[in-house]
């Protein structure tokens, strides 16, 4: 990865995060140019000590992010879970082994934070991303459902 950082996101960061999201096919379609909706959403995240979302840096430029949400719960007797979410890259960016970093650093945050395991829920069209967290040893094991309001 180089001289690349992963950090906490700042308010700053919000417009590279925003352009992020909407730089993929299935964002492109669900995402907006109101920076205003994204720059709420991140003060909400910002102060809740469970939510972390983080960019990936080169130098100056945002050229990844991810959040990270810890889950307590009393299924497998009180275990915590690590949530990885949102995940992009720059398309630039892609194929140099930044999302594995990124990958390899929520883990160890999870892990830290006294998560019993991680998740993820991923897009069925995304086939590549599939290959890829099956390649970094995550497993199928589930099938997810979403409902939206």
């Amino acid at each position: 990865m180089g001289k690349l950082s992963i950090r906490r996101a700042e308010r700053a960061d919000v417009a590279a995060i925003a352009a992020l999201l909407r730089d993929d096919p299935l964002g492109s379609t669900r995402e907006t140019d109101s920076i205003s909706v994204y720059e709420q959403a991140f003060d909400e995240l910002d102060c809740d000590s469970n939510q972390l979302l983080c960019v990936v840096a080169d130098q100056s430029q945002v050229i990844g992010t991810m959040q990270v949400t810890i889950i307590s719960g009393l299924a497998r007797a009180g275990a915590r879970r690590g949530l990885i979410e949102a995940v992009r890259i720059a398309s630039h960016r892609r194929s140099e082994g930044i999302g594995e970093a990124m990958f390899q650093w929520a883990i160890n945050y999870c892990r830290e934070r006294g998560c019993a395991l991680v998740q993820l829920t991923t897009d069925k069209s995304r086939p590549d991303a599939h290959r890829f967290y099956d390649r970094i040893g995550f497993s199928p094991t589930h099938i997810g459902y979403k409902l939206e309001l």
